[in-house]
């Protein structure tokens, strides 16, 4: 009867450890998984006639480029 006793009491305490490290895991995570990236704005470049993210892009003198490469071919 002890025993029975004692291995109820065994596991209503893994129960309540197991309950406890659920609560606390969930809460941790992100309730809402994050939002992609919005759209960009896409120029074009003026040497090559590429169309690239506004970001990715080389700012010239005369416009925008794809790369230093092509900014140094257009502009002397």
């Amino acid at each position: 009867m002890k025993f029975l006793l004692l291995l109820a009491i065994v596991l209503l305490l893994v129960w309540l450890w197991r309950s406890g490290r659920r609560e606390t895991s969930s809460s941790d995570q992100p309730s809402q998984p994050a939002a992609p990236p919005g759209p960009q704005e896409m120029v074009c470049c003026a040497r090559c006639g590429v169309h690239l993210p506004h970001s990715d892009a080389v700012v010239g003198r005369i416009g925008l480029y794809c790369s230093q490469e092509h900014r140094q071919l257009a502009e002397p």
